[in-house]
Formats: C-alpha cells, sequence, structure tokens
C-alpha cells in the first residue's frame, strides 16, 4: 500500500490550487474544509435539468431547498421551506404555508433585494409547467422528471395566496403528488434572480451561476477538474461547519480511492465493491453502508427489431447467471432482484420467483420468435460506478459470455459520461446495463420515472417502451390514497412487466460512503443525493 501523506498537506495543495486563499493560510483552509472525490461532471447546476445521480449529488443539498422532504428514516413528508400544507377533501388542491426570512445566495453576481417567498415557488414551478413561460426553453426546455412522473400534465394551476401562501391546483387526485415535490429535483430557484438574468440578457446563466437557500454558495467550477462552494453565512438552518467545499472531480474509482488513502480526500461515495474491504482495514478510514432502495437492470430498446418481440426478451433474460453477477460485480453486497421494486417497499411483490438462468428454455423462445440461429446485440455499459451497479462493464462480459452460447452475438459499447447520456437519450442503443437510484419511498417512483409512456417523451424511458395497459395500472394506483388498493394494482404492474420484460432486474445493493475517520454528521441514506449540511471535522 502507498506510503501515507500528512492530509493536511494533501488538502491544502488541493483548496490552494483551486482558489485563493486570502487572508487564511492553506493549512487552515484544509482544517476547515473539506474535500469529495467526485466521479464526474454534473450536467448543470439546476437539479431540475436532468436526472444523473452526479448532477443530483453535487447541486441538489448544497444550494438549494424544497418545499419539502421526506424523513430518511421513517419515510415521512417533512417540512422544509413550506412549514405546513392542507389537501382539500377531494384531494385536489394543495395549499402550502411558507416560510418566512429565509435569505437566498448573496454572491458577486447577485445580491437579493427580498427573502425567498411565493413568487419563488411559482417560478420554479411554472418554469417547468407552462410551456408559454419565458424561462421554460431555457437550457433546452427539458425537465426529465417533471415530465417522467407527469407533473407536467397533472397540474391545473399555481396560486398565489399572499407572500407566503401558495396553492398546487390537480386536474385529478393523485396519491404520489406530495413524495414528488419532495424529491431532489424539486428545487425552489429565485424569481427576483431570474428576472435579473432575463433584463440582461442572459437567463441561460441561472443554471451554471446558481442561487438558491441551501447552505453552500456557489464560488467555481472547472470542468474535469473540481467544483467549490462556500459555506453560506446566512443559511437559515443553522450554522454550516465546512468551508470551503471542494468536489475533486475524479472519474476513475481507482484513482479516489488513492486520493482518499493519501489524505487528497476527505470523502468519497460509489466506491467499487472490490475496494471495500481495502477501505474497511485502514483505521484513519471509515465505511458506512446501507441497504438502497434502487435497482440494477439490463433495459432492452423495444424500438429496435427484435427486441420488439417479449419472447426475444423473456429469452435474454433467462441468459442472465444472477449469481456470477452478484459475485463478480457486487462482491456480495448485492441481492437478487424479483422485481423493480426492493423487497421493503411496502407494494413489493412476494409472490415473485427468485430469478434462475435456463438456457434450454431460452433457446426455445428464440426459436418460437424465428431466432434460432441468434443475432448481433450491442450491450452499453456506464462508463462510471453507481451504487445500483458498481461494474457495468464487468457485468456486460458476463453477459456476453452467457449469450454466446446462444449464439447471440454481442458487442460491448461505451462512451464518457456526458456522451452515453446523450446517446442513450437518442435512442441510439439496443440494450444498456444501466439502473434507479429512488428519490422517495412511494413505490411510483420505481415505475413512473422508468417505464411510463410519460417517461419515455422526457428521454427518461431507457427501454423506450410505452404500454397503455401498464401505464393504466399505475393511473389506478395514484388514484386513492388507499395502501391496500394502491398495493393491488402495484402487484399486477409487476406481474405484467414480469410478463413483456422490458427490462431485467439485476440486483438491489447496498449504498456506500467513505470518509476520514475525523469527518461526522454524514447521512448515508438509502434513496436520495449526498448531502454536507451538517458535515464537520471532530
Amino acid at each position: 500500500m502507498m506510503a501515507k501523506t500528512p492530509r493536511w498537506f494533501c488538502a491544502s495543495l488541493v483548496l490552494g490550487a483551486l482558489a485563493g486563499c486570502g487572508n487564511q493560510t492553506q493549512e487552515a483552509l484544509a482544517r476547515q474544509g473539506l474535500v469529495y472525490c467526485s466521479e464526474g461532471n454534473p450536467e448543470s447546476f439546476n437539479p431540475q435539468l436532468g436526472n444523473s445521480g452526479t448532477t443530483i449529488d453535487a447541486t441538489a443539498y448544497q444550494l438549494y431547498d424544497r418545499l419539502i422532504d421526506i424523513d430518511a428514516e421513517s419515510g415521512a413528508v417533512i417540512p422544509r421551506l413550506a412549514e405546513s400544507w392542507q389537501v382539500s377533501g377531494d384531494g385536489r388542491r394543495y395549499t402550502f404555508v411558507l416560510r418566512q426570512g429565509v435569505p437566498f445566495h448573496h454572491t458577486a453576481f447577485f445580491q437579493p433585494g427580498r427573502p425567498f417567498n411565493a413568487d419563488d415557488v411559482i417560478f420554479s414551478f411554472a418554469r417547468q409547467w407552462d410551456s408559454t413561460h419565458p424561462y421554460h426553453g431555457v437550457s433546452g426546455g427539458d425537465y426529465p422528471f417533471f415530465q417522467s412522473v407527469g407533473l407536467d400534465r397533472l397540474i391545473a394551476d399555481i396560486e398565489r395566496i399572499s407572500d407566503y401562501q401558495v396553492a398546487f391546483v390537480l386536474k385529478h387526485p393523485d396519491a404520489s403528488f406530495l413524495a414528488n415535490l419532495a424529491t431532489d429535483y424539486q428545487v425552489i430557484l429565485s424569481a427576483e434572480y431570474a428576472e435579473q438574468l432575463r433584463q440582461q440578457g442572459r437567463p441561460d446563466l441561472i443554471d451554471s451561476q446558481p442561487i438558491g437557500t441551501g447552505p453552500y454558495v456557489f464560488a467555481g467550477y472547472r470542468k474535469d477538474s473540481f467544483i467549490r462552494y462556500h459555506a453560506n453565512p446566512h443559511y437559515w438552518d443553522g450554522t454550516v461547519a465546512i468551508d470551503p467545499l471542494v468536489y475533486d472531480i475524479t472519474r476513475k474509482s481507482s484513482k479516489r480511492l488513492a486520493k482518499l488513502v493519501t489524505g487528497e480526500c476527505d470523502v468519497t461515495s460509489l466506491p467499487v465493491a472490490s475496494e471495500l474491504d481495502v477501505i474497511a482495514d485502514r483505521p484513519e478510514l471509515k465505511l458506512q453502508s446501507k441497504p438502497g432502495l434502487n435497482v440494477g437492470f439490463w433495459a432492452f430498446n423495444t424500438e429496435r427489431p427484435p427486441l420488439n418481440i417479449p419472447k426475444v426478451r423473456q429469452a435474454l433474460a433467462l441468459a442472465v447467471d444472477h449469481d456470477s453477477m452478484l459475485q463478480a460485480v457486487y462482491y456480495g453486497t448485492g441481492t437478487k432482484a424479483r422485481s423493480l421494486l426492493p423487497s421493503s417497499s411496502w407494494a413489493f411483490d412476494e409472490q415473485a420467483p427468485e430469478p434462475k438462468q435456463d438456457l434450454e428454455l431460452a433457446r426455445e423462445l428464440l426459436a418460437e420468435a424465428g431466432f434460432e440461429k441468434g443475432f448481433d446485440l450491442d450491450i452499453w455499459a456506464m462508463p462510471i460506478s453507481r451504487s445500483y451497479n458498481p461494474n457495468a462493464r464487468k457485468m456486460a462480459e458476463l453477459l456476453q459470455a452467457e449469450l454466446a452460447k446462444l449464439n447471440i452475438r454481442v458487442r460491448i459499447v461505451s462512451y464518457d459520461w456526458n456522451s452515453f447520456r446523450r446517446r442513450l437519450a437518442r435512442g441510439e442503443h439496443d440494450s444498456v446495463l444501466i439502473g434507479w437510484n429512488s428519490d422517495n419511498t412511494d413505490p411510483d417512483n420505481f415505475f413512473t420515472p422508468v417505464l411510463s409512456c410519460s417517461a419515455l417523451a422526457s428521454d427518461a424511458n431507457r427501454a423506450n417502451w410505452c404500454d397503455p395497459a401498464f401505464d393504466a395500472l399505475l393511473a389506478q394506483a395514484l388514484s386513492t390514497a388507499d395502501r391496500e388498493l394502491r398495493r393491488k394494482y402495484y402487484l399486477e404492474a409487476q406481474r405484467y412487466l414480469a410478463e413483456q420484460m422490458p427490462v431485467v432486474p439485476i440486483a438491489h445493493s447496498l449504498r456506500f460512503l467513505a470518509s476520514q475517520t475525523d469527518v461526522e454528521g454524514m447521512e448515508l441514506k438509502a434513496f436520495g443525493a449526498i448531502s454536507f449540511v451538517r458535515a464537520r471535522r471532530q
């Protein structure tokens, strides 16, 4: 193992290289600040515009707040910028009472003239919801999560009742509405800042020079190198102990591990499963783990022959050796996925069979579909490690070997992460090894954003699968607040997916967070983005 370099020295080099230190010494910065090893560049600094974990981790909890949040332990909806809310008897009107006196960030490029109020809520949601809004088309006009869960079609109106009261009027009841408002994507932006930028003729800057109410203030970004934040001295929810917070963008997991060991990084998420023993064996490091609300899956582009044939998709699913996957990819940190839903969900189908490889039955199904001689198939493998799939390349190689037994000739495809996502959105893939980290505890979050027709329209549906019968089951589940009735519809949905097989659920995995032992207050959740709001040094 490499020699240990004094961590204050390494950290001071990183922090000093990224920005001037003013009157503070580099060593003082190193002791007060924190360096987080991140795996890639954010798509933007507004989580409304993307659905990658990299973007969410870099922005959602550092820069912004939401009206409401999900309690990580109980799963209950809790207040944030909204102090309270009421729901009408017919389930179509949600009235929020807003927190008063919450300041927006003060920066060199924006000085707020007022605190947060109803205008900011209306702007933040109207931008996504109203196609005629002057900011709707800024940065492309795509709001993947908002559109994939159908909020653009669900909301009928957003009413300003007073400076500190706002109401959402829905076209019909939706049992997942509060949970969807509490996701990492539904952040609150500054309407005042938006108007300033519009008058300056630079509305695009709202997504690259961000302003929020969160614990950290944007200070700088260099692609493929770093993001730098400062503690927000005016943060409404307590003192922020870490200053500065630096994201050290390091693509390779092995390099992130090396930087953690030498002290150049204080925290890293997404360690590869094969690295866990190295971290656990070092006394200066600590490793947190928690079962994640996630699923890694193999998605078929159902618009491409022969993957548009259910029997072909069923045959490919039967070729998967889940046991080998768990051993070679997850290193014992995952469990076989019997459904998209993890077993901890209240809507999980307890009757779902455990997946088993059956090459003989796979051959029969291929013959029935007219492909007994096989075919050529591309499998796209993510270039980065995610909690739901620590090593997509290795998984693709395992599939390649198994599918060769069925005369299916596999080509493994990969690109850099941002190119990979752009090409996926254009539907260039045959199939892809990817997955989903849940944004909240509602079971709908595993279905509507991943496989609904609305998710197809927002480029979030990697199977390019749109099935009215499936969407009808989801709509029925959302039309009632009765949990048992909702569960009935979700059970039907899971069984329908097992027949149609647009995706093959592979595994649910643990989430990991590795850090130096003197870093405290890092909350590892089963779902959602990383947060440094309570981080501190001992």
